[in-house]
Formats: structure tokens, sequence, C-alpha cells
């Protein structure tokens, strides 16, 4: 049976909860009993672990109404959002660039998280917005130099399926060379809807699709990753301190407006992205009054 984690209820009051898929669907369980919230200190003291076997004892009480409840982002409070960029060739190619040799990083902000299917509103003078179907890193313990790929697989809690949303013009042209101008604007980073366990799944071959009104954009795996997810952790934690509850974004495919190729978003444009195993976004776009 496939467990996977989420946060249900409007922003700001989200409910931590377990879903289990059963003959009869979807069935969604109140952790409250358990934690307050889904955020760094839950997965560290081993919170999916607890969660699991309160589960399977039974002692877990269901969740009423959760189906009619918002989907808010499955991890709450990261205290960083850190992201690999140009780390799929296909995408370094069609963005002008050679692939990396060495992981490329920009920051967002935390507060840009949002949930799975919330409202995209875009800044009034953003022209040139862009979507990102990524696979996103929830880390469960502190890790700082990891030396291995085992070291750096133990350090994660979960993947998570991610939308980062740029503004390109922001981004690049007025940007001062750095990217975070065009990322962090609110609602700009979409996560979700589960958090699922890193022991479920098999993250080095996942697809990742993305479209825009219905109309294909992404389509591509995650085994064409220039840097794999234990060489970014082993990367980044050369330079800083990883800490539970932090979100690694692993980078996006080809397929974007930016390669000229498809329009840039606008007002009253849907779009959806998945992860097999981790579950499907949807998002309308609109943009700032």
């Amino acid at each position: 049976m496939t467990i996977r984690y989420t946060r249900l209820g409007p922003a700001g009051g989200e409910i931590p909860a377990l879903a289990a898929d059963t003959p009869e669907g979807t069935r969604y369980y109140d952790l409250r009993s358990l934690t307050d919230d889904i955020d760094g200190a839950f997965l560290a003291s081993g919170g999916l672990e607890r969660a699991a076997k309160a589960f399977q004892s039974g002692t877990l009480p269901e969740l009423a109404g959760a189906a009619e409840l918002r989907v808010g982002a499955p991890v709450a409070r990261p205290h960083a959002v850190v992201c690999v960029g140009m780390n799929y060739a296909a995408h370094a190619a069609e963005s002008g660039a050679t692939p990396p040799e060495v992981p490329v990083i920009f920051l967002k902000l935390p507060n840009a998280i949002t949930g799975p299917h919330d409202e995209i509103v875009l800044p009034r003078y953003a022209s040139r917005a862009d979507w990102e179907v990524e696979l996103g890193v929830v880390i469960g313990q502190r890790v700082y130099q990891a030396q291995t790929a085992d070291e750096a697989r133990g350090a994660i809690a979960g993947f998570v399926l991610a939308n980062d949303l740029s503004e390109r013009t922001a981004q690049l042209d007025v940007s001062g060379g750095q990217w975070s101008k065009g990322k962090s604007f609110p609602g700009f980073l979409p996560l979700g809807p589960w958090l699922v366990p890193a022991a479920d799944v098999p993250h080095t071959d996942l697809r990742l699709r993305s479209t825009v009104n219905g109309e294909p954009r992404q389509d591509s795996r995650t085994s064409d990753m220039v840097f794999s997810v234990e060489e970014i952790l082993i990367d980044l934690t050369r330079y800083m301190v990883l800490e539970p509850g932090d979100v690694i974004l692993t980078g996006t495919p080809e397929g974007v407006a930016l390669s000229g190729k498809f329009p840039y978003l606008s007002d009253g444009d849907v779009v959806e992205l998945e992860i097999e195993g981790l579950g499907r976004q949807r998002q309308q776009v609109t943009v700032q009054p």
C-alpha cells in the first residue's frame, strides 16, 4: 500500500495528513495527534516513520471531508530553497548555454512556496513568465560536507513535484548577474501535492511532463540530469549546511518558453505538471490587478 504525506486546508491553517490508497480510493488520516505540522522538526525526529507505524496499527483517525479541502504544499516553512540551473543538457542548449561543469546554484525565497493547485498571480509588469517542472528533494536530516552517495541519500526525507516558476526579464535582464529576482515572487513555487518517502521513489528515472492549456511542453526523464540528486547534495554541502525541511530543486528539462518555441504565460492560461509517482499540479494564471 502506497503511503504519502500532504497538508490540507486554508493557507496558513493546513492540517498535516497521511494519504493511503485503498481499494475504495485514497483515504486521508489526521496526523495532529503526532505533530502540529509536516516541518523540519517532524522530519528530523523520524516523523514519517512514526506516522506510518501509527497508520499500520490503526491508531490514526480518518480526516473527515479531506477530499473537499484545499491542498497545501506538503512541507511547511523550510529554512531554504536551493535550486540547480541548467541540469538537463537539452534545456541548457535551448537556453543558449553549454551543459555546466559544476552545478549552477541559485536561491528562491521560501515564502514563494504555495499549494499545487493555487492560482498563479503574475506581477502586473511580468511579460516573460515561464513554467519549469522539477523534481524536488526534501531534506530529512542536517547534512554538511557529505562525502558519498550513500551519505547524501541518507539525508533525504522524500521527494516532491515542483513548478519553479520564473519571470525571465527579472531573472536575466535586470538580475545583476544572479537569478533570484525572477524566481521569488509570491506563489512562484507550487509544491506537491505529495511528499513521498525517499525509499518509495525511484528518483533516478522518473518521467516529468508539463502542458499549457492542454498542449504538451516538457516531457523528459530524471535519468537525463547532468548531475544526479546525490551529486547535487554532495556539491551543495561542500558550501552550506542543509537543514531538515529544506527543499532542493534539481533542474528542469527542455520545453520552456525561454526556448522561443512557445509563448510565455498570460492571463487565463492553465499550467499542468506531473512526475510519475509524485502526483499532478494544475494552476490557472491571472495577472495582478
